[in-house]
């Protein structure tokens, strides 16, 4: 029998409890931190050698040259080609909700002219490259594809280069297909953190992308976090979390599925359940203990339910928004009467699932927005993946003569109050008088 901790928000330890349930350690070990840290130094000086060199190493991959593990888009036309015709389907969908969704994203470039003729503004302008890290080997990861490809796509990005290892040589066609369908441009056969140098470096044949996005294990993590500076990157995400709130009359069973299903993701994922009603918590419980042995992935979710979920009972629907506000949560479902309500009163989370029929699940593959979200917490001050990732904003100023004569004496007068003189003289110099 699984044991999953049980918190109340009337015991008097109850933050302290929380505050246990929510930690998570983060940090690089040592060992990991000095082996990226070679390995970016690494490709940096030694460019496509050291790129080949780890690539045969870790993914004991048979090539004569790092031209030889760029996979033709041809390839992954050809993949899009043979896969079965209802995952095909599935896939561009699925690629048509997600851009259709972010097309919303868009921003515009605006200005707007001030009395005396000065004219501000802003520019809105797309990323020349962006790199796409997406997972490889045995996993298929082809949601991860759409997710991260077409916002960028949708932004206006000039060229998408992917990274994805193959290990032994193995190359997944729905990673390939869901590439072909996103409008990639260029594949590369190659992971770990010797991908995120090159995409961070540039090689002799890889070129030099100005964002890296996509995720990846702890070395590809720590890797983005070092060139983070060199080139802009997404984010670095913890474990996968799901947050349920519910009233008490939704299927028990449906929620102990969602719980499973960021459950099922590896043993540091976070599942948790609030509710006012204890029998229901009760019930989700035996629900869990009931449906655990039927999981293809049972041992995992085991372990991450053992180690990190919780099921926490609150006094009412208010109190549940406030836990709701500090957990900050991956993906909040409101299993509710009137979920927009709810909604509304919550300030932190990535994404919010209203609704009993809406499972978390819809969100990670087709539902529309984005499912790269903000973890650990992060929600309180950083969003989801989107179309303003891959866009900058250059701010326009056009100041007439006549706007000069105003701002050029304020600019005199704080310049000379900070003491750079040759700021209040360049702005004096326009002055008439």
């Amino acid at each position: 029998m699984i044991e999953i901790k049980r918190l109340n928000t009337e015991s008097e330890d109850f933050q302290q409890q929380l505050d246990a349930v929510l930690a998570w350690d983060a940090s690089s070990d040592a060992t990991v931190v000095e082996t990226v840290k070679d390995i970016l130094a690494d490709v940096k000086s030694r460019g496509d050698a050291a790129v080949l060199e780890y690539s045969r190493r870790f993914d004991r991959i048979v090539a004569e040259s790092v031209t030889d593990l760029e996979i033709p888009l041809g390839r992954a036309e050809q993949a899009l080609s043979s896969i079965p015709t209802a995952q095909r389907q599935a896939l561009e969908a699925a690629a048509e909700r997600v851009r259709s969704y972010h097309e919303h994203q868009t921003q515009s470039s605006w200005t707007y002219t001030e009395a005396d003729g000065t004219i501000l503004g802003q520019q809105v302008t797309a990323l020349d490259r962006a790199g796409l890290y997406v997972p490889g080997g045995k996993a298929a990861y082809p949601s991860s594809v759409l997710m991260n490809a077409i916002p960028a796509k949708v932004a206006g990005v000039s060229e998408l280069i992917m990274v994805v290892p193959t290990p032994d040589g193995e190359v997944n066609d729905l990673v390939l297909a869901a590439a072909a369908i996103a409008g990639v441009d260029r594949i590369f056969a190659i992971g770990g953190a010797q991908a995120v140098a090159a995409l961070a470096y540039g090689t002799e044949t890889i070129p030099q992308v100005d964002k890296i996005v996509g995720p990846g294990n702890i070395y590809v993590a720590t890797a983005k976090g070092m060139v983070f500076g060199a080139v802009g990157i997404d984010m670095i995400a913890g474990p996968s979390e799901i947050l349920v709130v519910c009233d008490g009359k939704t299927d028990p069973d449906w929620i102990a599925m969602d719980l499973f299903s960021q459950a099922e993701h590896d043993e540091d994922a976070q599942s948790i359940l609030i509710s006012p009603d204890a029998d229901f918590l009760q019930s989700v419980d035996e629900a869990i203990q009931r449906l655990l042995p039927t999981m293809e992935r049972q041992a995992i979710i085991n372990t991450s339910l053992s180690s990190r979920a919780a099921l926490i009972h609150v006094k009412d629907m208010d109190e549940a928004v406030e836990v709701v506000n500090f957990i900050a949560p991956e993906h909040l479902e409101l299993s509710v009467d009137d979920p927009m309500t709810m909604a509304k009163k919550v300030r932190h989370a990535g994404a919010i699932f209203m609704g009993r029929y809406t499972a978390e699940a819809l969100g990670d593959y087709c539902a529309g927005p984005n499912h790269v979200l903000p973890t650990s917490r992060t929600a309180r001050f950083s969003s989801p993946l989107g179309v303003y990732d891959f866009q900058k904003r250059s701010s326009l100023i056009h100041v007439s003569e006549q706007g000069a004569q105003t701002l050029g004496g304020l600019a005199s007068v704080l310049a000379r109050g900070e003491g750079l003189t040759a700021h209040a003289r360049s702005a004096e110099y326009r002055l008439k008088d």
